[in-house]
């Protein structure tokens, strides 16, 4: 049936303008309405608009911030502590790690709210921590840094309390799970290493230095004489070692021959040295010190390890002041050419041993030390616990096996010694291939020399357990005899 008037279509547009006026309360012509009416089934409302979520690539982007901020700040926290600077030491390194870290967090700070939707200003707060640490580092001095020991380990740990409530408020994403939460709990293991070492530190036993501090020249060299009858011996300790290391070997040798110990630079009381010295450096500095501190020679100079060494480059450089030797588990020497570091030259080695000594802030050189040493005599073992823990004594080691090279080398130019006494112990366990072989052809220096496989003895034990160190005291006495009665050495 036909239908009159403006006909269905008007019926529909008209209860479309209606129903559109209800909503949006604005009032709409035929035209209007049935253009609304089209594009209703195709463009969204501006409420629609508004509703829509970001794209997932917006919502995800905060990992990759937090990534590359994470590993920038790492980054310059490894690089920072190698700029070539005149002054290389453990608060520079701590100093430079500081400031990278610190770069690292700023950068999650800068680029989250440049870059994201989820902005981390939090981020600000470690990073002006870290600088301003770094900057207290450098400028302030070692009594002040000592009094701080008990300030940042409670502060960081605070730190990372607040961090950790922030970014679970403000970072929504897996990232705080898988990366951030990682380098926090670092951080608080950090300061609970930090606040192991301060209160070890003001527990341990109070110790005073015994003998004296030489100067050589660049450096300070400390060194402990007792005893009265010659001729002197004169005891090297091994790599790391310090003159307290030889606790039980330097008072028994004490009851029948003076004896004296020293620190090598970077050891113990002594002063550390501007580069890692090498063992021509050593035997030069051992023979400053000896003179300077009015030492008679000539010397029976008895070497552990890498001390096994010294003594030779002392002998092969100063054989007219060597009366004997006693090489206890010796490093073996190498005839080979060496070439000595130019003077002044950038040391990457220097860089990565005051880098491996900001470990000792943390306490692990106190907790090394403190399950070391325990059969030493309880003045000697407290010593070298004190200064064994220090960053000092921690880089100086690492310098030491840094130059070994050049050291082994060195020790190779002693060729003979005559009929000089010479004993060679050598651990019966513990040993590597072809260690038994570099002994005994160390034996052939002398004519008159004597080799003794300590049953028993590991390399470490002859100076930590009671029985072997009193092979070493029969081996340094049966040398001092050889000297006094111009007798050759005899097996016991």
């Amino acid at each position: 049936m036909a239908l009159r008037g403006p006909g269905r279509g008007y019926s529909v547009a008209r209860a479309v303008e209606r129903m559109l006026e209800d909503e949006g309360g604005v009032a709409l012509n035929k035209g209007e309405a049935v253009v609304m009416t089209q594009r209703s089934s195709t463009e969204p409302t501006r409420a629609e608009q508004v509703a829509v979520p970001a794209p997932e690539s917006a919502r995800t982007q905060i990992g990759t911030v937090v990534a590359g901020s994470l590993a920038a700040g790492f980054a310059a926290a490894v690089i920072l502590p190698f700029l070539p600077v005149d002054t290389v030491d453990m608060n520079f390194s701590t100093a430079m790690v500081l400031f990278g870290f610190a770069l690292g967090w700023a950068l999650l700070a800068v680029l989250s709210m440049r870059f994201t939707d989820q902005p981390q200003r939090w981020a600000v707060a470690p990073a002006i921590f870290m600088a301003v640490s770094g900057a207290l580092v450098l400028t302030v001095p070692d009594s002040v840094m000592d009094a701080l020991g008990w300030v940042w380990p409670p502060a960081v740990l605070v730190l990372v309390v607040w961090v950790w409530v922030r970014a679970r408020r403000e970072m929504h994403s897996r990232t705080r799970a898988w990366l951030l939460c990682p380098v926090l709990v670092i951080l608080a293991l950090f300061a609970v290493g930090g606040g192991y070492e301060r209160i070890s530190r003001s527990t341990a036993p109070a110790v005073a230095m015994r003998g004296q501090l030489v100067d050589v020249g660049p450096y300070r060299l400390h060194l402990e004489c007792h005893g009265s009858r010659g001729p002197t011996v004169i005891l090297e300790p091994g790599a790391g070692g310090s003159a307290a290391s030889m606790g039980l070997i330097a008072p028994a040798v004490a009851r029948d021959s003076r004896v004296c110990v020293y620190d090598r630079a970077g050891r113990g009381w002594s002063d550390p040295a501007a580069s890692p010295p090498d063992g021509a450096q050593i035997a030069t500095d051992l023979h400053t010190l000896l003179e300077r501190a009015q030492v008679p020679g000539p010397y029976v100079l008895a070497g552990h390890s890498f001390g096994g060494l010294y003594v030779r480059t002392y002998a092969s450089k100063y054989p007219g002041e060597v009366a004997g030797l006693v090489l206890v588990d010796s490093t073996a020497a190498r005839n080979e050419p060496v070439s000595p570091p130019e003077a002044g030259s950038y040391s990457v080695l220097k860089h990565v041993s005051s880098l491996f000594a900001t470990t000792s802030r943390l306490g692990i050189g106190r907790l090394l030390a403190n399950i070391s040493y325990s059969d030493l005599p309880p003045e000697y073992r407290d010593d070298v616990r004190a200064t064994a823990a220090t960053g000092k004594e921690m880089s100086g080691t690492l310098d030491e096996y840094g130059v070994a090279n050049r050291s082994t080398a060195e020790a190779g130019r002693l060729h003979s010694l005559d009929a000089t006494p010479l004993v060679v112990l050598t651990a019966e366990r513990g040993n590597s291939k072809g260690w038994m072989a570099d002994q005994n052809k160390t034996v052939t220096l002398s004519t008159n020399s004597l080799h003794r496989v300590v049953p028993g003895a590991t390399h470490a034990s002859f100076v930590e357990n009671p029985d072997h160190a009193a092979a070493v005291t029969r081996a340094i006495h049966d040398v001092v005899v050889s000297v006094r009665t111009g007798a050759p050495l005899t097996h016991p």
